[in-house]
């Protein structure tokens, strides 16, 4: 096993962001120097610049099964997730969504006379009670492939099936800005009308997303102005981050299949000796049901603001729940959801991995950690 220290810190937080690939950089790079055009121009380097976004666009479509003009580029996973439910509601339409979404999500839904679905203990969709919401009112259901938190993997297709029979109006969403990297998202959208991703979180830059949607959606825009993205979301093309984002994804595509076997069988290794090691520490969600590269405990006895100071002083970079704009560590609403108290929810790890993460980062951890929560629970 490889497990010389680089000279750079334990990076475990991939489901925060990721490292852009170097191949992805050499990719966007002549579009932020010589190719520079505006894609909405008419003239040639305005092609050049246009001819790079459509091929882009083809890239994503093969990727992840949609038809190329349903691509429509954003800023990330927020505006994505944003347009969907806003787009799909327009003013007056209800949209649902279970209680562990992310809040990208969760407050355009609550904007949208929203309704929450509550979930199991383990984290997954709790069919009986999404039923009871299901009616003719409802103009969209969003559902994540893999909660940013727990890693718990979702099945859409009895979701489709209960849309289907209860609300068949209502347009199916799912947030899998977390689920590219671990399930073959092509096969695992195939029930979804809209599908949310951020290219960050795969290897290409901040501030570049997508919002894919089927030949039959219709949206209201958000973004009003020169009508791009064939009127859904007005705005200059961000060119460089764009063919960046169709790079990354061709990357992922290729290395998909392996970096499940290899990350997976490291946060196995990562799961087995934390809770092996450390008294009264779980898992949040069983190895079955959770994306290979995620992996969130609950460590009784501590908080979790403490442990990450600590963990920080000996290099390891990891987080409690999901990243927000202050930083701060509030108690876990996926795990108040899943019927964990305040006081488990206090003490969550959040452990994820990505392209970049190499043993040693994991032996590390397993080093690091166990003597960390000792030294907190010896104090408290």
């Amino acid at each position: 096993m490889e497990t010389v220290k680089l000279n750079r810190p334990a990076y475990l937080d991939c489901a925060a962001s990721t490292p852009v690939r170097q191949l992805v950089i050499d990719s966007m790079m002549p579009y932020l120097t010589e190719h520079f055009g505006n894609p909405s121009g008419g003239h040639r380097m305005a092609r050049v610049s246009r001819t790079a976004i459509d091929n882009a666009r083809e890239i994503c479509a093969t990727s992840l099964g949609f038809d190329p003009h349903g691509i429509v580029f954003t800023s990330g996973g927020t505006e994505s997730d944003n347009l969907a439910i806003r787009g799909a509601c327009g003013p007056k339409g209800t949209a649902i969504c279970p209680e562990t979404e992310h809040h990208a999500v969760l407050y355009p839904v609550q904007a949208r006379q929203g309704r929450f679905v509550k979930v199991t203990a383990e984290g997954d969709i709790n069919l009986e009670h999404l039923e009871t919401l299901l009616n003719e009112e409802v103009s969209v259901l969003s559902v994540m492939l893999v909660n940013n938190e727990s890693g718990r993997m979702i099945d859409l297709e009895p979701i489709a099936e209960l849309r289907d029979q209860r609300a068949p109006q209502a347009l199916l969403h799912t947030d899998a800005v977390q689920a590219i990297n671990w399930l073959d998202i092509a096969k695992a959208a195939q029930r979804a009308d809209m599908m949310s991703l951020s290219g960050h979180k795969f290897g290409a830059p901040k501030g570049v997303g997508v919002l894919a949607v089927r030949n039959q959606v219709n949206l209201t825009p958000q973004l009003l102005g020169g009508g791009q993205e064939a009127e859904r979301r007005s705005g200059t093309h961000n060119t460089a981050g764009i063919v960046a984002f169709g790079a990354a994804i061709q990357c992922l595509d290729e290395s998909r299949k392996s970096e499940i076997e290899r990350l997976g069988a490291l946060s196995s290794r990562l799961a087995e000796g934390l809770t092996g090691a450390i008294p009264d520490c779980y898992g949040t969600v069983p190895k079955a049901h959770r994306a290979a590269g995620i992996l969130q405990v609950v460590i009784e006895g501590i908080e979790s603001e403490a442990l990450l100071v600590l963990l920080e002083r000996h290099e390891i970079m990891a987080s409690a729940a999901a990243s927000c704009a202050s930083g701060a560590m509030d108690p876990s609403h996926v795990l108040a959801a899943m019927g964990k108290d305040r006081a488990a929810a206090a003490g969550s790890l959040r452990l994820s991995l990505g392209w970049c993460t190499q043993d040693w980062e994991i032996e590390h951890a397993l080093e690091v950690v166990p003597q960390c929560v000792e030294q907190l629970r010896g104090s408290s």
